[in-house]
């Protein structure tokens, strides 16, 4: 398994889906700061190391990744930013996943074909918003949701 680039990650979202979240993601690199509730790889629970930060990345190409971290490791959702569509909740939006991303350190390392969803607002409404992805694989699945704090983005 390889992984082409985490670097290309959160572009077309922004146009696709402006008022729904109020370009987020935005090109390029984002943090977004909270708190991680919930980060599960098949059976492997790691919630509980799970950093308080969850990176959007929007590549040139539109592809869209909500990294998750825990315990130096990576999890990336990955999907085209075409495909966003508006949430089921007013000031939602949904990322089709096609692609499972892990790493550690800086780097990522792998993929894997699967199938999902994230779903997301604007983490810097001011008030906190719940950044939800999950996705399966043919031999696994994979979860992680995250609550933004409300604050301005640090850009990476």
């Amino acid at each position: 398994m390889r992984f082409a680039c985490i670097a290309f990650g959160l572009t077309a979202l922004a146009a696709t889906s402006a008022a729904a979240v109020e370009n987020f993601p935005a090109q390029g690199v984002t943090a977004v700061s909270g708190k991680c509730s919930k980060l599960v790889v098949g059976k492997l629970d790691v919630s509980k190391g799970c950093k308080t930060e969850v990176a959007s990345v929007t590549g040139p190409d539109g592809i869209v990744t909500f990294i998750f971290t825990s315990g130096g490791k990576m999890l990336g959702f990955q999907g085209n930013g075409g495909g966003i569509k508006p949430g089921s909740q007013k000031g939602t939006a949904q990322l089709p996943i096609e692609v499972i991303s892990t790493g550690a350190g800086n780097k990522m390392s792998g993929q894997v074909e699967a199938k999902g969803t994230c779903t997301f607002g604007n983490p810097y409404s001011g008030k906190p918003v719940t950044i939800e992805c999950s996705a399966k694989s043919t031999e696994m699945s994979f979860n992680g949701s995250f609550t933004s704090d409300g604050k301005t983005p640090r850009h990476k």
